[in-house]
């Protein structure tokens, strides 16, 4: 879980790039630098995320089977919510439980 912000898109394949700024890491399962790909398994827009926005992102690590592919998904269908300052207070607030 992250809050990003979007600064580039590029179809590529059958699969969307995002290039984002980290702003901030909440769950530290991977570790992240601060600009990093975003890969989405569609090129549909799914979910859709513009240029410039700041969201509430939850992705998960994929490595592929022969272990020569490492990255950052984000399923279609995944949390992917505008970053507003309800977002970061109830981030805040489950900081404070988890």
């Amino acid at each position: 879980v992250f809050h990003g912000r979007i600064l580039a898109r590029r179809v590529v394949g059958r699969e969307t790039r995002y290039e984002v700024e980290v702003k901030a890491p909440y769950r530290h399962r991977f570790p992240l630098v601060s600009r990093e790909y975003l890969w989405v398994p569609n090129t549909c827009g799914c979910p859709p995320l513009r240029e410039g926005g700041e969201y509430l992102l939850m992705a998960r690590r994929h490595v592929n089977h022969e272990r020569t592919l490492n990255r950052i998904l984000l399923q279609d269908d995944a949390y992917a919510r505008p970053w507003t300052p309800r977002e970061a207070r109830l981030v805040r607030e489950a900081a404070r439980h988890c």
